[in-house]
């Protein structure tokens, strides 16, 4: 069998073994600097992995892009006693969110999305009409949108009496490198960055894998450092201290 023949899935799976055993990332190329507290909270759709030696009851967590599963969110409630800020302008989103979570007084939701800039952008609808992510970028390349609040993440943590952060989540379909750049530029504390690159399944062009490796690295070259890659877009960074 020729190289060329193995099917795409099989070479994705041994590129991304072989980067793990020599300790690094197989998009971004970045070192993965392991840590012994590593714990994953939520459910195996909207789980992500931290380090829960940096959070307690005090800690500050905002999880942008809710979705339909914000286990994730409620389990950093549950095991920690912190105070969680979610935040997600989608209809069906708000709507999952005040069910669920509504009665909790641990959770503070805001119908707004995370951007550069204070503004009312286009919020371009998924293709397939069961999966309830939209996105500003529009990822998917659909023409049906919503037209919805944004705001730079500056403003939103002034607006709400926060100076840093223990935790930003974002999963925000692409959204995600206007967010980070912004956090860059405006020197903003936050402790841990759990990061969703929505690109690796719906990519804008061929240069996605590029994007995502210039935006991990801008974050370990602002003091960060990638401490898990689960292998399917998210990444988990943990400010130096």
């Amino acid at each position: 069998m020729k190289f060329q023949d193995i099917p795409l899935k099989i070479v994705k799976r041994l590129s991304h073994h072989i980067y793990k055993l020599a300790g690094k990332d197989s998009i971004s190329s970045a070192k993965i600097l392991g840590r012994n507290d590593l714990k994953e909270l939520g459910s195996e759709y909207g789980g992500w992995v931290i380090p829960s030696s940096l959070f307690r009851s005090d800690s500050v967590c905002y999880c942008v892009g809710c979705g339909e599963d914000i286990s994730f969110d409620l389990g950093l409630i549950d095991a920690f006693g912190c105070d969680v800020y979610g935040f997600d302008p989608t209809p069906r989103a708000i709507a999952y969110v005040k069910k669920v979570a509504g009665p909790n007084p641990k959770y503070h939701f805001h119908d707004i999305g995370l951007w550069d800039k204070e503004d009312t952008l286009k919020f371009f609808v998924p293709k397939n009409p069961n999966h309830v992510s939209h996105s500003l970028v529009n990822l998917q390349k659909t023409e049906e949108y919503l037209s919805v609040n944004v705001n730079r993440l500056s403003n939103v943590m002034s607006s709400l009496g926060h100076q840093n952060l223990d935790l930003l989540k974002i999963d925000i379909e692409g959204a995600e490198y206007k967010v980070i750049e912004s956090i860059i530029e405006d020197g903003i504390d936050v402790k841990v960055i759990c990061v969703e690159y929505d690109e690796c399944f719906n990519p804008l062009n061929a240069k996605y894998k590029e994007r995502i490796r210039d935006s991990v690295n801008s974050l370990i070259e602002n003091g960060y450092s990638l401490v898990c890659a689960q292998g399917n877009g998210n990444y988990t960074l943990v400010r130096n201290a």
